[in-house]
């Protein structure tokens, strides 16, 4: 990997992993521009947008020179814009967070934002308790991680993985040297 700064960057992880928060966090200290997949895929009223226009306008964004772009988004669906986000990310953080903190914090946030829209989410999309995605949060460790795993470990030492939420400092010192410790994705 070329020597220069981190100016792009994907994070990902489960629901209620912080990748909205980590990256919001990311795109302040370094400036860069910040877009949220989720809010990209969903138009108002938490209505998908159609496949094409989604993929379309993540690939327009993975194509410019600096970002922070968190969500995941199967490769199996949406395969062009998950490979355009892949090759052009300097680093990938994994979030790989266990469900025994993941699902607090879904519950924490719908609390609190309850019938708002949040900072991460698109317009028109207040937060409200879902049943069908508190189980895709429950499920997500088995039926999602599996085929992330798969997708990032050609990526290798771009990947940074934590199995517990980091400090915004380690998290920035590791994008600074993450190549030099040769730290990989592990599936465990």
């Amino acid at each position: 990997m070329p020597p220069g700064p981190v100016t792009r960057i994907m994070v990902m992880g489960p629901p209620g992993s912080g990748k909205s928060t980590l990256a919001r966090q990311l795109g302040e200290r370094l400036d860069l521009p910040v877009w949220h997949a989720d809010a990209l895929f969903h138009g108002p009223g938490w209505v998908a947008r159609p496949r094409e226009a989604f993929i379309a306008d993540l690939a327009a964004i993975a194509a410019q020179p600096r970002w922070v772009i968190d969500g995941n988004y199967s490769h199996a669906r949406y395969g062009p814009a998950i490979d355009e986000r892949l090759a052009r990310a300097d680093r990938i953080i994994l979030l790989d967070l266990p469900r025994r903190v993941t699902m607090p914090r879904i519950l924490r946030r719908v609390a609190r934002y309850r019938g708002q829209v949040r900072p991460d989410s698109a317009p028109g999309c207040p937060e409200r308790l879902d049943l069908a995605f508190l189980i895709y949060g429950w499920r997500w460790r088995r039926a999602v991680r599996p085929g992330i795993v798969q997708v990032l470990e050609p990526a290798g030492e771009r990947v940074i993985r934590y199995k517990r939420a980091p400090e915004l400092d380690r998290v920035l010192t590791d994008l600074g040297d993450a190549n030099a410790r040769g730290l990989r994705l592990r599936s465990g």
